[in-house]
């Protein structure tokens, strides 16, 4: 048996399981069962929470890097590439637990989930952890630049990605039982539109009623988010954090939203984020479908919206089949594995190659699953034997 080729630094022991860790969770499990992978996710040491918040006052104003309270680790062996998942830029200082990662793996890449441009000045101690990596892949394009130019590394935009086979809807005959579905953050007028909306029992609408969310398991809350998606007639998208602009300084991004609700088959609602980079990653006709800016238009553009059918199975076809072959965790993978002058293992591209098998029979034709055609209970029969392949 061969020794793991990459050496994955995971958080997951060190924080508590709130949900909006569950999408890289994922990752870093497809990432195991695509790849050739040792997981290294150290648990925190005494006084772990206390030390953290330390670390980060004393790097808000010097690069000094202080453990935050992870025990250290000690590489025995050699790996050809070191790739660590950081959700906040905090998190970079918990990697600094592992001692000679940088002389002990050939290659090194950081996938760093969110640092605002605005907020840079304030993480000195952990731009230099990220300043070690020879690779950083900003889930915000809009920070690309900024991260580029204060390390001697090379900062590359990545898209958020999501488990298109874990996601994808049409393995079954399950109906769209649910109207509209909001998920995590929100923007209060089309909310109120919608509960309104709700309150009169004109739709059935699915959303959060708790904040600072916490999941028993990870694992079984990614399942039920994409059980509700692939149920969900309509999926509301807005840029990432458009509730928070005093998070954001006024940076508008690509949220993880607009590829699970695509993936899921579902009509995106909502607006786009001012990037050129969204253009790039949902290029096609209607990805996003604008709602009126007055929220009191909201109900009769849904009824106008209910009124065309033709389109609306057009638009779920095509996002379930440009998310098959553009946003699997997959391609985002293998990205990661050309900067880093790796080839793709096998399993990577078996799933690749079953990701093709359910878009292809999809492409160029006229009736998309949902029409009771005997296409679609032949193409049910055979996405459901793609998707009962234990391979990745």
């Amino acid at each position: 048996m061969s020794s793991p080729r990459v050496l994955l630094f995971s958080q997951r022991n060190l924080y508590e399981l709130e949900v909006w860790r569950a999408a890289m969770r994922e990752f870093e499990d497809l990432i195991a069962h695509m790849d050739d992978v040792e997981i290294l996710a150290p648990r925190p040491g005494r006084w772990f929470n206390r030390r953290q918040r330390l670390a980060m006052r004393v790097g808000r104003e010097s690069s000094i890097v202080m453990n935050a309270g992870v025990p250290r680790t000690r590489l025995e062996r050699d790996y050809d590439l070191f790739f660590a998942v950081c959700e906040r830029p905090s998190e970079l200082l918990n990697v600094n637990a592992v001692d000679r990662w940088r002389e002990r793996c050939r290659t090194s890449a950081c996938w760093l989930t969110e640092l605002w441009v605005k907020d840079m000045p304030l993480y000195k101690s952990s731009l230099k952890v990220l300043d070690k990596f020879d690779y950083v892949f900003s889930q915000l394009s809009h920070s690309v630049a900024a991260i580029d130019q204060a390390i001697r590394g090379r900062c590359v935009y990545m898209a958020p990605g999501v488990d298109t086979l874990l996601f994808f809807p049409f393995a079954t005959d399950a109906n769209r039982c649910v109207d509209v579905y909001s998920l995590g953050r929100r923007l209060n007028p089309v909310h109120e539109a919608l509960l309104h909306m709700a309150r009169e029992s004109k739709l059935f609408y699915v959303y959060d009623t708790i904040s600072d969310l916490h999941a028993y398991d990870l694992h079984q809350h990614r399942l039920l988010v994409s059980n509700i998606a692939k149920r969900s007639r309509y999926f509301v998208v807005n840029p990432a954090k458009a509730d928070a602009p005093h998070e954001t300084g006024g940076q508008s991004e690509m949220g993880p939203r607009y590829v699970e609700g695509a993936a899921a088959g579902a009509i995106l609602l909502g607006d786009v984020p001012e990037t050129p980079e969204f253009k790039n990653q949902l290029p096609w006709r209607d990805a996003v479908v604008q709602l009126p800016f007055d929220p009191g238009r909201i109900e009769r553009f849904l009824g106008d919206l209910d009124g065309q059918p033709e389109r609306q199975a057009r638009i779920r076809k095509t996002n379930v089949v440009e998310s098959l072959l553009r946003h699997d965790w997959a391609y985002r993978w293998e990205i990661v594995l050309r900067n880093a002058g790796l080839e793709p293992l096998p399993a990577l591209m078996q799933r690749k190659q079953r990701l093709s098998e359910l878009a292809k029979p999809l492409q160029g034709h006229n009736t998309p699953p949902g029409g009771g055609t005997r296409l679609d209970v032949s193409y049910r029969a055979h996405s459901a034997t793609l998707l009962s392949r234990r391979s990745p």
